[in-house]
């Protein structure tokens, strides 16, 4: 996966904004709730919010790890960007991306024309 694809794939979904935050990071947000995280440097990495059910087993599979400082919020990250094909680097975006979105406010979904 590289930045100019994943930002592609993250900016085609409603109310999807991009910013650097830390200095170093691509931080896509819907409604201004973040879903993704890409380094910006080498090594690559990208991290992303799975379902509860699925973040044990991600963590401990090779070339993932529970994301740093976002572990607690199910959140996991990829160390090993061809562990993933395209289809699955899709499926995995786009699901954090719903999990995020599904716990915005009514109002904040009103507000970003969500509903």
């Amino acid at each position: 996966m590289e930045i100019e694809t994943l930002r592609k794939l993250c900016l085609q979904w409603p109310a999807v904004t991009e910013d650097i935050k830390w200095g170093n990071d691509l931080c896509f947000l819907v409604a201004e709730k973040m879903f993704c995280v890409s380094s910006l440097e080498p090594p690559f990495k990208i991290s992303f919010k799975v379902p509860d059910e699925d973040f044990e087993e991600l963590s401990v599979t090779d070339g993932f790890i529970p994301a740093p400082y976002m572990a607690r919020a199910k959140w996991v990250q990829v160390n090993d960007l061809s562990k993933l094909t395209r289809l699955q680097w899709e499926q995995y975006i786009r699901r954090s991306y719903e999990l995020v979105k599904a716990r915005l406010s009514k109002k904040l979904r009103n507000m970003y024309g969500l509903e």
